[in-house]
């Protein structure tokens, strides 16, 4: 059981609401294999799946306040129970063993639209040889190519914005992270398919926000491909037919080596064999790189916003170095945000070994996650930890296991340094340009939208004053 000061216990109440008290608890056990699991709620998968899609930080912090730092969880669909966890310890030793496994139920989940080859769902030497095999594009200089093209989308939506006028600004910034990944990652710059691919994705993007289509996924096994589902899948359908063309003009483009885009770049890359992704792998690592970077950047860009726009000291402090050309409070203040707004809950593996942790056993096959808010919220790690301190990242910073936003090892988020470097880009961009403030109390509640923790309102904002690009921010 994690204690926690007044101050805390208050700024609880404000981030995460009010938490729906659990049942009474039933120790978990694995009846193979005789080896009892952490404690956790009694109540029925189905109930424990809807406060996991509905209320998931509620449903975190009352099975933290109940069970401790380890607990047993049940979903719908799952024979086993998933363990949580949030001690850095046991999420270092999940982490740091290759051998662990992806949980059942991503395939589920995931590959009805990213596909079988999808570097989210292969493991072992397949995942680390793509792994190794993409990963270029994404560091150096082939990323920091790219930062006049992120400049100019981002611009292009500012000018967009009214003036006076409340908006939403998570929905903008889904815009801007959809436009990078059809210019940035895809290549594409013609008109008319800009158009029809933005079009397509951002319907495929909208269902797969919807928490019922994650029920319907997991009972697809015995419910079928009717309903949401199907229409689902037709649409992916529709958008396969558009990458498997611009695929085909990338493979025969003479030119292809002398493109930036990360699609050229996957397309003349090569294996330690010599060979190449078919056409059919090309597909599946596009729509993989379009769900891991899309919601996530924009998610993690909304959070932000609402954090910076309800402490006016950090955001003076960030407008003064962004005017003078720094980027170390810049990098802090996006650690903090994506450790207190953390855009994605967990993290599993599958044990390959046995697993000690908070005093129980874990024998191999087990599946355990750390819970990332959780671990995030730790105030033995983070002191006052529901405070919102960007300085906490200057300088040294927290153990590498106890900041985990985009979970860890050789499962580490292929894009990391690509989302970072794009949130830095828009930030620097929005905060240089526009005079922002929100106009609602009390700051955003969390909703779901697929695997994400999004803010429910879509961060209200307010712009009072938009400069030219050319302007600089007063320090």
């Amino acid at each position: 059981m994690l204690a926690t000061g007044q101050a805390d216990q208050a700024r609880r109440a404000r981030y995460v609401g009010d938490f729906v008290s659990s049942v009474p608890s039933l120790p978990e056990r694995c009846e193979s294999i005789g080896v009892a699991l952490p404690p956790g709620p009694s109540a029925p998968p189905t109930l424990q799946t809807m406060r996991w899609l509905f209320r998931p930080i509620a449903f975190m912090e009352s099975c933290r306040r109940r069970y401790g730092d380890a607990f047993s969880i049940r979903f719908i669909g799952f024979r086993t129970p998933l363990v949580m966890v949030s001690d850095p310890d046991a999420v270092k030793a999940i982490y740091a063993e290759r051998a662990n496994g992806l949980p059942p139920g991503r395939n589920a989940t995931l590959e009805p639209l990213l596909g079988p080859r999808s570097l989210l769902l292969l493991e072992g030497s397949e995942h680390i040889a793509r792994r190794r095999l993409m990963l270029p594009p994404f560091h150096g200089e082939r990323m920091r190519s790219y930062e006049a093209a992120i400049e100019e989308i981002v611009g292009a939506e500012i000018d967009s914005w009214p003036l006076e006028r409340e908006f939403p600004i998570h929905p903008r910034m889904q815009a801007v992270t959809l436009e990078v990944i059809l210019r940035v990652v895809f290549g594409v710059t013609e008109p008319a398919r800009l158009t029809r691919l933005r079009e397509l994705l951002r319907r495929v993007l909208h269902g797969t926000a919807s928490p019922a289509l994650q029920i319907f996924a997991l009972l697809a096994g015995r419910i079928g491909s009717q309903g949401p589902m199907r229409r689902f899948e037709q649409l992916v359908d529709e958008i396969d037919e558009e990458l498997f063309e611009l695929i085909r003009e990338r493979r025969t483009d003479p030119e292809v080596e002398a493109h930036e885009d990360i699609l050229s770049a996957l397309v003349t890359a090569r294996f330690e064999d010599g060979t190449a992704m078919s056409d059919a792998e090309l597909r599946d690592q596009l729509m993989t790189l379009l769900l891991a970077g899309h919601e996530t950047t924009a998610t993690a860009l909304a959070w932000t916003f609402d954090l910076l726009l309800r402490h006016p000291a950090e955001l003076r402090r960030l407008r003064a170095e962004i005017g003078e050309g720094g980027d170390e409070y810049l990098r802090a203040t996006i650690s903090e945000s994506l450790r207190l707004r953390p855009v994605i809950p967990i993290a599993g593996r599958r044990l390959a070994s046995e697993l000690r942790v908070d005093g129980y056993t874990l024998p191999a096959e087990t599946d355990v996650t750390p819970a990332i808010w959780l671990t995030h919220t730790r105030p033995d790690v983070y002191p006052d930890p529901y405070a919102f301190r960007p300085e906490r990242f200057l300088g040294e910073g927290p153990d590498t296991y106890a900041w985990i936003p985009f979970g860890g090892g050789i499962r580490r988020c292929l894009g990391a340094s690509f989302a970072e470097f794009e949130l830095r880009i828009a930030l620097r961009e929005v905060l240089g340009r526009c005079e922002l403030r929100t106009t609602r109390p009390g700051p955003e509640l969390v909703g779901r939208r697929n695997v994400t923790f999004s803010p429910r309102r879509g961060t209200p904002v307010l712009v009072s004053e938009r400069r030219a690009a050319a302007e600089t921010v007063a320090a």
